[in-house]
């Protein structure tokens, strides 16, 4: 599939929310384009003397309900089209949790594995450059995606002050601690996938003990492994862009992530963790009850949706299921928790890092963990409420309940029928 059909797409989330919603049609013609996409190209000085530009992106989709929130990635395939999907799935991820803020996101097209540390920091500093008038802690703030991380956004802040003439941490979440970053971020995204799973295991029938298999060996992938593990579930099976294994009993969690984190392939260690390895669509089909797609987007499509076998799936990764896997595991019986609420804990943390950088007084790790856990069952009890009244799907339903708060943002401005009453 093309990445230009991507945003049309996700798109089509929007008008099945609509559908069961009495909004006034203003509202979709707002959310139906990004407010603003600013492309450039980044000029760095590479460390053999040579000059090299890459292109770079900043979309800022909606800022009704507040400033723009959204991650930078830098990945060698890196679209337009992708950056303004992203940004549109921010916005409502952003109404699904109640955060005070629209949507953005942005992207550098380069392969950061390729860039010694000194060009990755020249670039991170050249995207602050190149996009300072368009960021702000009240307009546009950035934080970390795919292959970005704490010292990139620490770079990017620091090029920010510098800009301005001030220190502004509130400019960039994801930050190092001791430049204002916040506990709690890192497992954030992981940690918020499983306060929802744990909230809702009776209502998805998952029992206390269940098995677990994740696409996708990152972070999130990694800390969700950890979670999941220290809460007595099963790890049956991992993959990561090399491959992927598969043990019924259970894999040493502890020992995988030792391995990834010393730069090993999941792949290298099945035979020290007595375990086979499998092909990354085999994944799909192993016998586990929860699946996590944990990489990135489009990875489930109508051609291998057919081989889940597990009774639920919990999207950590920003649209891993096409709209027609969606329809084929929706007819299988098979129960998705969507995106913009599973892995909505990363931003939700983001959030309170803004807050405590604003108010120049940082909360405690149990403090913000509680927050946290408020926020995501009190929101996903919510959606459940909404697709069981309904008889819709949990995507339908996390749609409807964001857009009821956009679109109750949109309307107070003033819509078609006040002007015209």
């Amino acid at each position: 599939m093309s990445q230009e059909s991507q945003l049309d797409r996700a798109l089509t989330r929007l008008e099945e929310a609509a559908a069961q919603l009495n909004i006034d049609p203003d509202v979709t013609e707002k959310l139906k384009y990004p407010r603003e996409t600013t492309k450039t190209r980044l000029l760095i000085r590479m460390d053999d003397g040579s000059r090299k530009s890459f292109l770079a992106w900043r979309c800022r989709y909606d800022d009704t309900r507040g400033p723009t929130k959204g991650g930078i990635r830098f990945h060698p395939e890196a679209t337009i089209e992708e950056v303004e999907t992203l940004a549109f799935w921010m916005t409502f991820k952003c109404a699904v949790m109640n955060l005070p803020y629209g949507g953005g996101k942005g992207a550098v097209r380069v392969d950061p594995r390729q860039l010694s540390n000194s060009e990755l920091e020249r670039l991170s500093r050249s995207y602050m450059q190149a996009f300072g008038r368009i960021v702000g802690p009240d307009r546009d703030i950035p934080a970390p995606d795919v292959y970005t991380n704490a010292m990139i956004m620490g770079w990017m802040a620091d090029e920010y002050n510098q800009i301005v003439g001030e220190v502004t941490p509130a400019v960039i979440t994801g930050k190092p601690i001791a430049l204002g970053g916040s506990l709690g971020r890192t497992d954030a995204t992981a940690r918020g996938g499983f306060y929802l799973v744990r909230h809702l295991a009776s209502e998805l029938n998952l029992a206390r003990d269940h098995t677990v298999a994740i696409q996708g060996f990152g972070n999130a992938g990694q800390f969700y492994a950890q979670l999941t593990a220290a809460d007595n579930n099963k790890v049956v099976a991992v993959s990561d862009s090399n491959g992927a294994i598969h043990k019924p009993d259970g894999l040493d969690v502890a020992a995988l992530i030792a391995g990834k984190q010393a730069g090993r392939p999941v792949a290298t260690m099945a035979e020290e963790l007595g375990a086979s390895i499998i092909g990354a669509d085999d994944l799909l089909a192993v016998e586990t009850d929860l699946l996590v797609p944990a990489a990135l987007e489009d990875m489930i499509t109508e051609q291998n949706a057919g081989l889940i076998k597990a009774k639920v799936i919990l999207e950590l990764a920003n649209g891993p299921l096409t709209p027609e896997a969606d329809r084929i595991l929706n007819a299988a019986g098979v129960a998705v928790l969507p995106d913009i609420l599973a892995n909505a804990g990363g931003v939700t943390v983001s959030y309170f890092e803004w807050v405590q950088n604003r108010q120049g007084f940082y909360w405690d790790l149990d403090e913000i963990h509680a927050r946290l856990l408020k926020i995501v069952e009190r929101e996903g009890r919510a959606i459940w409420n909404i697709a069981k009244e309904r008889d819709i799907t949990l995507r339908s339903a996390a749609y409807v309940h964001a857009l009821g708060r956009l679109a109750e943002a949109i309307e107070a401005h003033g819509t078609q029928s006040f002007f015209t009453s």
